[in-house]
C-alpha cells in the first residue's frame, strides 16, 4: 500500500489507478467502475451506455481506460460514442460496431488476452445480428477466436446442415434466434459441443418480443443453457468462461512434463 501511495504522491501513478488497486474499483461522478472484475470473475467489466447520459458514459469510460487500459461500452448510441471519443486521449484505439451498438477503447499499452479456444456465434436470421454481435465483441475481448455462422434458421434445415463441420469444430456455441427460438435446440441435437441459447426479440404478435423464443429454449428437449432475451453480453461472457477453461486445459496438456525416464 505504501508503494502505491508514494507513487501517487510522486505523480507516477494516476489516483484512479491507485484506488482501483487498493479497493478493486474506482469512483466517479457517474458511478463506480469495477476495475477488478476481470481478475476476480474472469469477465471484463462493461459499461451499459443505455440509460446513461453521454457525459456519464464518457466519465466511466475514462475511468475504465485509466484503471484497466480498456473500456467496453454496450448498447451505445452515437452520442455516447462521440462523447467517449472526445474524452479519451488521441492515442487510444477505438472499435465501433454500429450493428451491435458496442464501442471498445484500448490504451496504447493494453495487452489483450489470447485464448486457445474457438467460439461459434450462430444466428437464425439477419435480424438476430445485434444481440449476436454484442456476444461476439465480448468474446473477442476475452481472447477467444470467434467464428460467425449467420442466417441458418430452421425454415430451411439445409442451411444449418451446410455448416455442420464448422459448428462441430467449435469449443462452445452461442446460438441466437427469435420467433419460436428453435435453432439452438436443432443445433444442440447435432453437436457434442456446449450450446448457449440466446433468445432475440425479433418475433411479433403472440409471444413476440422474444417471449416465445425464451420459452422454447427453456423447454428445449436437447441440452442447452439459455440466457435472457437479447442478453448478448451475458451469452458472450458465459461462453468466454467456457473457452477459458478449454484454453487452460489445452495449455496444461501442452506443457512439457520433464525429461524422459532413463
Amino acid at each position: 500500500m505504501r508503494d502505491i501511495l508514494e507513487a501517487v504522491a510522486a505523480g507516477d501513478l494516476d489516483p484512479a489507478v491507485a484506488e482501483a488497486r487498493l479497493s478493486g474499483y474506482t469512483t466517479t461522478g457517474a458511478g463506480r467502475f469495477d476495475a477488478a472484475r476481470e481478475t476476480r470473475r474472469g469477465v471484463p467489466e462493461a459499461i451499459l451506455a443505455e440509460g446513461k447520459t453521454a457525459e456519464e458514459a464518457a466519465t466511466l469510460a475514462v475511468a475504465a481506460v485509466r484503471s484497466t487500459g480498456r473500456a467496453i461500452l454496450t448498447r451505445a448510441a452515437d452520442d455516447h460514442v462521440s462523447a467517449v471519443v472526445d474524452a479519451l486521449d488521441d492515442a487510444v484505439a477505438f472499435d465501433r460496431d454500429d450493428r451491435a451498438r458496442t464501442l471498445v477503447a484500448h490504451a496504447p499499452d493494453f495487452d489483450p488476452p489470447d485464448l486457445s479456444a474457438t467460439v461459434g456465434v450462430v444466428t437464425g436470421g439477419t435480424s438476430d445480428a445485434e444481440a449476436a454481435g454484442e456476444a461476439a465483441v465480448i468474446l473477442e475481448e476475452m481472447g477467444a477466436t470467434v467464428t460467425r455462422v449467420e442466417d441458418v434458421g430452421v425454415a430451411h434445415l439445409g442451411r444449418v446442415l451446410d455448416h455442420l463441420d464448422t459448428l462441430r469444430d467449435a469449443d462452445v456455441l452461442i446460438v441466437a434466434a427469435g420467433r419460436e427460438g428453435a435453432l439452438p435446440t436443432v443445433v444442440a441435437g447435432l453437436v457434442d459441443t456446449p450450446v448457449i441459447g440466446l433468445p432475440v426479440s425479433t418475433g411479433y404478435g403472440h409471444g413476440g418480443a422474444g417471449e416465445a423464443a425464451l420459452a422454447g429454449m427453456l423447454q428445449s428437449c436437447t441440452v442447452i443453457s439459455t440466457v435472457n432475451v437479447d442478453a448478448g453480453f451475458i451469452a458472450g461472457a458465459q461462453a468466454g468462461l467456457v473457452a477459458r477453461a478449454v484454453s487452460d486445459a489445452r495449455t496444461e496438456t501442452d506443457e512439457p512434463t520433464g525429461a524422459d525416464d532413463a
